[in-house]
Parts: structure tokens; C-alpha cells; sequence
């Protein structure tokens, strides 16, 4: 039995860790796709499956973990996919993973080019996003301004939360490690904040990011001023003329 899986070790050894790319067309021998389900994301404890598919019938699959000289996985299936179920994972589970499959037409010790990389993050909670104003924190107010929630990790939910509001603000679900929240200058003034969560269950969520505070700009202020103190002397002007005439009508009166 050992000697068995000694040899199936050897025949795994060239897998997914020769440079292919110099010697061997990615056409003859196209990489898998590596997935996971329900997320790439999870929550310890959670029960996780890697799907590996090849764009070919295969014969078998091998899924390697970054940092390892052997495979973690593989299977014999004769069929495009293969499915690696980890039960209960542990954050020690996370890491870097690909998968590589052999196709039986191949010569011995043949193997595809490996999948991209898969990046599993067992957690129970993702660190802070960043939160930042394009084109930056002072707003005129015929303007726009757009609030960027940036995490860490692609395919993520976003939300954003103004102080003094129990609810979102504006949600988004986004394929970048991002989301932008487009703001009307006229009622952006405020203090903002955001987080970011897997969009699917099990639900891992973030903490919230620094608050960002948006001001208005300063010349609309100055401006509005400017045009109360004109109104103002004015104003001022018309009051002295109005005197001006009451006491010379006065003064007409006294000496008849």
C-alpha cells in the first residue's frame, strides 16, 4: 500500500511545477478553472468545495496549496470536473490554491498548465476598508462628489453609512476590490463611513472604515456673504434717505 501511493506521488511530482510555459504550447495543454463553493470566503468551521474543471475530458485532478511540495488533494474521475470537499475549515486552511488535471491521450507524467491562482480566506472577520473622495473631501455645491469603498478582495458586497443614519446610505455589489457612491454636492456635506461583506452566506463582514468627513467649499459661503453685506448697506442707504427727508419735511414744518 505505501509503495502504491509512493508511486502516485511520483507520478504527481511534475504536476503544476514545471515551466510549461517555455516548453510545452498552452494550447495542447489549456489550465483548468479552480473554484469555490460556497465562497472563497468563509467563516471557520464552514464546509468548503474546490471545483476544478478542465476545458477537456480528463482522467485525474490534483489541487496544490502555495508553500507545499506535494498535492493537498487530487482525485481519478473520468469526467471535466472534480469536486474537493474540506469539512470544518480552520484559518491554517486559508491560503493560495490551484489545481492541474492529466488527460488519458497524454504521455506519462504529462500534465496541464495549473489553474489561476485561488486565493481561500478562512476568517472571522475581513480587516477595515478605505474610504476616500474623488475628487476630494471639499465639495462646491453644483458639484459631485464619489465616495471609493476599498477593500481587499474582488466580488465583494459594499455599503455606505452617513452619522445621524440608522440605514445604508447606498448599496452596491461590485467585481472589483471597490464600489464608488456617487454624491450630489449640494447634500454631500456629512461624515461617511463604509464596510464590506462576502455577498453570499456564510456572511463574513468587515469593520467599518475611518470616518471621511465632506465640507462644502468655502467660496459659496463666501460668496453668499458678500452678497448679504451689498443687500445690507443698501439697505443702509435707502434708511439715511428716508431720515434725511423726514427731518428736512420737519424742519420745512417748524419754520412755517
Amino acid at each position: 500500500m505505501a509503495l502504491v501511493l509512493i508511486l502516485q506521488l511520483l507520478t504527481l511530482w511534475p504536476l503544476c511545477h514545471a515551466d510549461l510555459s517555455s516548453t510545452v504550447p498552452p494550447a495542447l495543454y489549456p489550465k483548468p478553472w479552480l473554484g469555490a463553493q460556497p465562497a472563497a470566503v468563509v467563516t471557520p468551521g464552514a464546509n468548503v468545495t474546490l471545483r476544478c474543471r478542465a476545458p477537456q475530458p480528463a482522467w485525474r485532478f490534483a489541487i496544490f496549496k502555495s508553500g507545499e511540495i506535494t498535492p493537498v488533494l487530487y482525485r481519478d474521475v473520468s469526467m471535466e470536473l472534480a469536486e474537493f470537499f474540506l469539512e470544518g475549515v480552520t484559518p491554517a486552511q486559508g491560503g493560495s490554491y490551484h489545481c492541474c488535471y492529466r488527460n488519458p491521450g497524454w504521455n506519462l507524467g504529462v500534465w496541464s498548465h495549473p489553474s489561476d491562482t485561488l486565493e481561500l480566506l478562512v476568517t472571522d472577520q475581513l480587516p477595515p476598508p478605505s474610504l476616500v473622495a474623488l475628487p476630494g473631501p471639499v465639495v462646491a455645491p453644483n458639484a459631485n462628489v464619489s465616495l471609493r469603498c476599498a477593500g481587499r478582495l474582488r466580488g465583494m458586497s459594499f455599503a455606505l453609512y452617513r452619522v445621524g443614519v440608522a440605514a445604508p446610505l447606498q448599496y452596491r455589489d461590485s467585481t472589483e476590490p471597490w464600489a464608488d457612491f456617487p454624491l450630489p454636492g449640494a447634500s454631500a456635506p456629512g461624515t461617511y463611513s463604509c464596510y464590506y461583506h462576502t455577498p453570499s452566506s456564510p456572511y463574513v463582514l468587515s469593520l467599518r472604515s475611518e470616518p471621511l468627513v465632506i465640507s462644502a467649499d468655502g467660496s459659496g459661503s463666501l460668496d453668499y456673504m458678500q452678497g448679504n453685506l451689498v443687500r445690507l448697506g443698501l439697505a443702509g442707504l435707502v434708511l439715511i434717505s428716508l431720515g434725511t427727508l423726514v427731518v428736512f419735511d420737519w424742519r420745512s414744518q417748524s419754520s412755517a
